[in-house]
């Protein structure tokens, strides 16, 4: 399901890779309820790819501060050195290479003997590339590509993209002469082409082959969404095709980053989804996406499913996998063992995408429970199958599992709920308008 870690991880950035019979995940490490990005460790998982939902933890795997089990893994920067998106490829020497960006300080290069790491520091960057397309020499958020040849480009940029070579020899040094600017766009330019919000470049660089084509996966300054573009050389120039993934739809926006992975045939977008009522407390999500033969991606929609074809109805499921939030309801941890649906209000919506109700044709009624911390309030959750109601969830003030009977429904549905109350919200002006009337833990339903 989605997320597809354990829901008391914060991953976002993803950058996933297949090496060998496993697939990692690489990417920035969020804090719940922090008030920044990121923090000062990067962090792997990892699952079998024929069992992906079975992952496992390698814990920390580089670090810019030290912290009670290990020392920095730099001899530079400060307080303010957080971590960000980092990306992982194979030497043509077998080792593999961690790509860092270290916040307001120079980045850097790691190895290890292991894809999973830990990793230690080879070098910052040595360039001859002008701060000025650098942002004082940093390498903002870098994708690397390691060609069919053995040759290998880094790929970056903050509001500006910018390319170049990388010394295949050291994996550190980039090639004198190699960089390119803007194979991205980031303005209009006047011979048309990357025009549309959708196009220009913001940031987030993650380059892939595929089919023998060079994809570049990047945030747009249509914040919320993972674009893509194609061209025949890793060097350019690249053609938009459009978007694979608006993690924003029906859901609380926000900046998003991500990749293409093919695991066992099968593509997936990696990206990730807001939590907490903020942007800095995000969690990864994927979706199967397909790769038409003309090399183009047709948008996917954000679901709940992760990896499964399809969520069981008749199992527990936690609030916080919710991929509709429409209205002030927002998701949000109280503690590494509990997150609820919190703020919801009325008018408010909820949706899961997708149930398998089954093909139980005899029964013509079935039971939904509900767990929920009462806020002081009676409200109506109106259940939804797609755009049935079938049934009615009365909730009282209190905490606790509140139960009704529903219509029974076969088959695979999206599960919506919507919410209603008698309780005078407007009383006294604005005061208690969009008041919040009750959080969700958790549901099922049951035969």
């Amino acid at each position: 399901m989605n997320p597809y870690l354990p829901l008391w991880e914060y991953i976002p950035d993803g950058e996933p890779r297949v090496f060998g019979d496993r697939v990692y995940i690489y990417g920035s490490h969020d804090t719940a309820g922090s008030g920044q990005f990121c923090d000062y460790v990067l962090k792997c998982w990892s699952a079998p790819v024929n069992d992906l939902n079975k992952w496992v933890c390698h814990g920390d795997i580089f670090h810019t501060r030290a912290d009670r089990d290990h020392e920095s893994d730099i001899s530079w920067g400060n307080d303010s050195t957080r971590l960000f998106a980092p990306d992982v490829v194979q030497g043509k020497d077998g080792k593999y290479y961690l790509y860092a960006y270290i916040v307001n300080a120079k980045g850097c290069v790691a190895v290890s003997d292991r894809p999973e790491g830990p990793f230690r520091l080879v070098s910052q960057y040595k360039t001859d590339i002008p701060d000025s397309i650098t942002c004082n020499g940093w390498f903002i958020d870098p994708g690397v590509l390691v060609d069919d040849d053995g040759r290998t480009y880094i790929y970056c940029g903050y509001l500006r993209s910018f390319m170049a070579e990388i010394n295949s020899d050291n994996m550190y040094e980039t090639v004198k002469g190699s960089c390119k600017e803007h194979f991205i766009p980031c303005e209009p330019t006047e011979e048309g082409g990357f025009t549309e919000n959708d196009s220009l470049f913001f940031e987030a660089c993650s380059p892939r082959k595929i089919n023998g084509t060079y994809y570049m996966i990047y945030s747009p300054k249509r914040g919320s969404r993972l674009a893509y573009a194609t061209s025949d050389s890793p060097t350019g120039p690249f053609t938009y095709r459009g978007y694979i993934v608006d993690s924003g739809v029906d859901y609380p926006g926000g900046n998003d980053h991500g990749s293409l992975a093919c695991i066992n045939g099968q593509w997936y977008i990696f990206y990730h989804r807001m939590t907490n009522g903020t942007i800095m407390s995000r969690r990864g999500c994927v979706e199967k996406v397909t790769i038409l033969p003309d090399g183009s991606i047709p948008p996917v929609e954000t679901t709940s499913l992760g990896f499964e074809d399809s969520l069981d109805p008749y199992n527990i499921t936690p609030a916080d996998i919710a991929c509709v939030l429409k209205g002030k309801g927002y998701i949000t941890e109280k503690s590494i063992m509990e997150r609820v649906i919190t703020g919801i209000s009325e008018g408010d919506e909820i949706g899961y995408k997708y149930f398998d109700f089954g093909e139980d044709y005899s029964s013509r009624t079935m039971g939904f429970t509900a767990k929920v911390h009462g806020l002081g309030c009676d409200c109506h959750m109106h259940i939804y199958a797609d755009d049935e109601e079938i049934g009615d969830l009365v909730i009282g003030h209190g905490d606790g599992e509140y139960s009704t009977t529903v219509k029974n429904v076969t088959g695979r549905h999206a599960v919506y709920f919507r919410i209603t109350t008698d309780y005078p919200t407007d009383w006294m002006g604005d005061y208690f308008k969009g008041r919040s009337l009750f959080e969700l833990s958790a549901f099922v339903f049951t035969k």
